[in-house]
């Protein structure tokens, strides 16, 4: 029975584990396929993976029996017996271990196998959850480059309309308002088509510069540089220097793309050049589950919690075998003595007719005697120590556990509440932004107020996307600790 204990459960790590190598067919930008290829080629996986492997290979070794032993000796010169000369002696011996110590032995080494198969989900699960977490970092700077150049357009916009005023302050305001009616409802996102590669944003978008605009006001003519007033020069000249704040905001959000590729490709142990691609639009993961049953789930899944089962179990059954091992070992063997053929002569010829030259063969048996107790005492307090630690472990491994989930419940409600203040603020932005457009086409309200309402917009939108990103991290985060993909 324990035999086929033993059969099935190896045979379900690894089937299990081809499973987790084969997987189904993905798309080539989906998070699957990363996580497929991450389970694939990286080398801290595979490293562990082989320590599982090698730890299987110790079963068969601790349930074999000790080798036998052949004593082989050969006289130089032969020694007279009574039926002859003894010319060598073969001698082969077995041994045997008390009753139920190979068991304990077999039990031993396949809780060690299983702690070295928990170790190997527990670096699985840790590689999942940082694949995920650079995915949804990757994520959140495209929605950035996105929102921020979608902000720039708007920038572009209502510099065109600053332009108008300049060059026409008394008739320029009906024409510059209709004109601008569309970047007053413009949304801070561009919509994009499908996946795109993080490598696939590009340098900072094309957009009106502060020489194309310079020229534009160089190129007016002086009667209306006169006509306007300086305030609207130095609204042109400020939206300007927006517009740079926010170039060199792209600029720096490809920075840190390329940086975040480079830890991604590595964690699948690929090229650091090669291009990630990432969905257009970064959206929350799907999460409702009972938290009674999650932390159940966490007591029976999780990596750690089982390692140190595996580990207590190992040490009982060491303590078992160490037991065994203090009772005595039977050895079975036997003794082959060559004899060779003596001279016969008158005074032995009665006595040896027979039995001149026979071999003898001689049963033996061997007994350990195990006396000296002490050292068989302290392995079997040393075993139950051992396994009284592993327990007090596994205690304290489930209580940081339980609490961790707690913390990682409580980030999750708090980033959920942070993606709704952000959309709620955006809407709430975007309606005074109109406004304010609106205003300033008509000269009532200044561009300090507009740019300043442009921020937050943005600053809204960006503060989302982050929160979304953490958000799905956090479900990641639950993921691992439960070891169940959601």
């Amino acid at each position: 029975m324990k035999n086929k204990n033993l059969k099935r459960f190896l045979s379900g790590g690894l089937v299990l584990m081809l499973t987790i190598l084969a997987g189904h067919a993905q798309q080539a930008d989906s998070l699957s396929h990363y996580l497929e290829t991450a389970a694939r080629n990286n080398p801290l996986i595979n490293a562990d993976f082989a320590s599982y492997k090698a730890s299987v290979e110790k079963v068969t070794q601790a349930g074999a029996y000790p080798d036998p032993e052949l004593e082989i000796g050969f006289f130089l010169k032969p020694m007279e017996v009574v039926n002859g000369k003894q010319l060598a002696n073969f001698t082969l011996m077995q041994m045997f271990p008390w009753f139920g110590t190979r068991g304990a032995a077999r039990s031993e080494a396949t809780q060690m196998t299983k702690m070295a198969y928990e170790k190997f989900r527990e670096s699985r699960n840790e590689l999942y959850y940082q694949v995920k977490s650079q995915w949804y970092q990757l994520s959140n700077l495209r929605e950035q480059w996105k929102n921020t150049q979608a902000h720039l357009v708007l920038l572009n916009q209502l510099e065109q309309l600053a332009l108008t005023r300049f060059s026409s302050p008394a008739g320029g305001r009906g024409s510059s308002q209709q004109g601008f009616s569309s970047a007053a409802q413009q949304p801070a996102a561009v919509a994009g088509g499908g996946g795109q590669s993080m490598g696939g944003m590009g340098g900072a978008p094309q957009s009106g510069s502060a020489p194309a605009a310079a020229s534009s006001m160089n190129s007016m003519p002086t009667s209306s540089m006169s006509g306007g007033s300086s305030s609207s020069l130095s609204d042109v000249l400020r939206i300007q220097l927006e517009k740079k704040e926010l170039e060199n905001k792209l600029e720096t959000i490809l920075s840190d793309t390329k940086a975040a590729e480079a830890r991604f490709n590595a964690l699948l142990n690929r090229s650091q050049q090669l291009p990630v691609t990432v969905p257009d639009s970064l959206q929350r993961v799907l999460f409702a589950a009972n938290d009674r049953a999650l932390l159940d789930t966490i007591t029976t899944q999780n990596p750690m919690l089982a390692m140190l089962e595996a580990e207590g179990n190992a040490y009982e059954a060491k303590r078992v075998m160490d037991k065994r091992m203090s009772y005595p070992m039977l050895g079975i063997g036997l003794q082959y003595s060559l004899i060779g053929q003596k001279t016969l002569t008158a005074d032995n010829m009665g006595s040896m007719s027979g039995m001149n030259g026979n071999d003898m063969i001689m049963p033996m048996v061997k007994i350990t005697l195990p006396i000296f107790r002490r050292k068989y005492n302290a392995q079997q307090r040393e075993s139950r120590y051992n396994s009284q630690s592993s327990r007090m472990k596994y205690d304290d491994t489930l209580n940081k556990l339980q609490a961790e989930y707690i913390g990682l419940k409580q980030q999750l409600e708090d980033a959920s509440r942070k993606v709704t203040l952000y959309e709620e603020q955006y809407t709430l932005s975007q309606s005074i932004y109109r406004v304010m457009v609106q205003g300033f086409s008509a000269g009532s309200t200044s561009l300090t107020d507009v740019i300043a309402v442009e921020r937050q917009m943005l600053d809204y939108t960006l503060r989302e996307s982050e929160a979304i990103a953490s958000y799905n991290t956090v479900v990641a985060g639950i993921d691992k600790l439960v070891s169940t993909s959601f």
